[in-house]
């Protein structure tokens, strides 16, 4: 099969049953919204948003609203604007109720995307995921830390650092105080890839600095890209069709708004795996190489349903769903890699030992 059939064939799969969500996370300033609005636009895909901000100093609802993402009869079940606290702290009272109220629609949705305030500590938001009303309705697809390039460049964690303090006490919800480098760690740490963002202000040796001061306070394999004005390909975050030129055999994808050229690599392995230890394997990959997305199937002849995988960064889900390979007897591992050009040839290497 060649790669661009392979890769279609993959996107042709069944919707999922359970709807993927992307955390959007970062300070206030970094860049969140502007990246929220591009990719609402960009990635043609039926998205519900839910922004949690608060106070005077809070992101207005309409900024989303404006871009035309969606159809104005769609919008009030499509964005949903949390104005009363910090959603780490009003986990139980305020964000369950409302993402059980989306799952309503979930069968017209692609997915949805968290905007959550910049004070917000994100793992308890991604452990609320967990939550028996919506753990087998929903998966965390990637959490995406924002961070302020420019800012960091001159020693900073933040931009504007009085109106962040601003946005503290404007919430009187907030249970925790936490410091803001503090904060920005455990931002950095949840991260499953990590934007910096106003990456068109600095020359290539700041960037590489800034770059370079992050990763290590990442976790193994978490992806770092720059970004400007929001620009980034679609695919990085969300599920979808991976190839692009690849169509006609080129060997780079160069996105129109994305500043770093991405290439999709197809990995097709026939044989029977193990899924623990296939699992394992890939877990490795994810942390040793490059991936910055990864999204496939394994289909086993003695399983009924075949085992999906997703990836973004070290994030590795798989779960069991959709016609598997018992009727015909195939067993075969498929894989589409997302990673950015110049690391095609590295990325092949690796994968060649799957």
């Amino acid at each position: 099969m060649r790669e661009s059939s392979a890769t279609a064939a993959l996107s042709a799969a069944e919707p999922s049953l359970r709807l993927p969500v992307t955390v959007v996370t970062g300070f206030l300033g970094a860049g969140k919204t502007t990246l929220l609005r591009r990719l609402l636009l960009d990635g043609q895909r039926r998205l519900a948003v839910l922004v949690n901000e608060f106070g005077e100093v809070g992101i207005d609802g309409d900024l989303i609203a404006s871009c035309g993402f969606c159809p104005e009869e769609e919008l009030s079940g499509r964005l949903v604007e949390l104005a009363n606290g910090c959603l780490c702290c009003t986990v139980q009272d305020e964000f369950l109720p409302t993402m059980e109220k989306l799952l309503e629609r979930s069968d017209r949705l692609d997915g949805i995307v968290v905007e959550t305030s910049g004070l917000a500590l994100p793992e308890p938001l991604v452990a609320a995921f967990g939550w028996p009303a919506i753990r087998t309705r929903t998966r965390v697809n990637a959490v995406v830390t924002v961070v302020d390039g420019e800012a960091l460049a001159a020693g900073h964690v933040v931009g504007d650092p009085e109106a962040v303090e601003a946005q503290r006490r404007a919430d009187p919800s907030l249970e925790h105080l936490t410091a803001l480098e503090e904060l920005f760690e455990e931002q950095l740490e949840a991260a499953d890839l990590v934007l910096i963002s106003r990456a068109d202000r600095l020359d290539a040796a700041a960037l590489e600095r800034v770059a370079e001061a992050l990763r290590p306070r990442l976790r193994p394999g978490t992806a770092l890209l720059p970004m400007a004005r929001g620009e980034l390909d679609p695919r990085v975050i969300f599920d979808g069709e991976f190839a692009g030129p690849n169509h006609s055999g080129a060997d780079h994808d160069h996105h129109e708004h994305s500043h770093v050229a991405m290439a999709s690599l197809l990995v097709r392995r026939s044989g029977r795996w193990q899924r623990s230890a296939l699992e394992e394997r890939l877990r490795h990959l994810l942390a040793e190489e490059p991936v910055i997305r990864l999204k496939g199937r394994l289909r086993q002849a003695d399983r009924p349903l075949t085992l999906q995988i997703q990836a973004v960064g070290p994030r590795l889900e798989s779960w069991y769903e959709g016609p598997g390979g018992g009727a015909d007897g195939v067993e075969e591992l498929e894989l589409v890699v997302l990673g950015a050009a110049g690391d095609r040839e590295r990325l092949e290497r690796a994968f060649a030992t799957l």
